[in-house]
């Protein structure tokens, strides 16, 4: 399950309107089903050495797969039909895990906070063993 979208070499995927970029990967981004779909508009784009097409995973970005997950996510990994993150759910927060289910899309946090980065490792490394 993957999806594609047009990257900035600065940062940013294009909006709809395939002439602005947007920081954060969101409902308004362009998405296509196919790389080979992706590069086709990108060749009609102005600028399109500037650009590339990347692929979308809910490894590589969960909020978009998960939109129920809020906060910044740190650190992500699979186990079996679940994505597991790290996330910190607003600034400033303890860190907590997430558990997002690639089935039924449903998004839990665990009860357990953590002060800082080091404190959550070993919980996380260890997460597989929990399920």
């Amino acid at each position: 399950m993957s999806i594609f979208a047009l990257q900035s070499l600065a940062g940013g995927f294009l909006d709809e309107d395939l002439q602005h970029f947007n920081k954060k990967f969101d409902d308004w981004c362009i998405q296509f089903e196919s790389y080979e779909d992706a590069m086709d508009i990108m060749q009609t784009l102005e600028n399109e050495e500037t650009i590339d097409v990347v692929e979308i995973t809910p490894l590589t970005y969960p909020k978009y797969f998960f939109t129920n997950l809020q906060g910044t996510i740190y650190a992500t990994r699979q186990i079996e039909d679940k994505i597991i993150c790290v996330v910190e759910p607003v600034i400033g927060a303890n860190f907590r895990i997430a558990i997002c289910d690639l089935k039924t899309k449903n998004v839990k946090i665990t009860k357990t906070h953590y002060k800082t980065i080091p404190s959550i490792e070993g919980a996380f490394a260890n997460f597989g063993e929990q399920l």
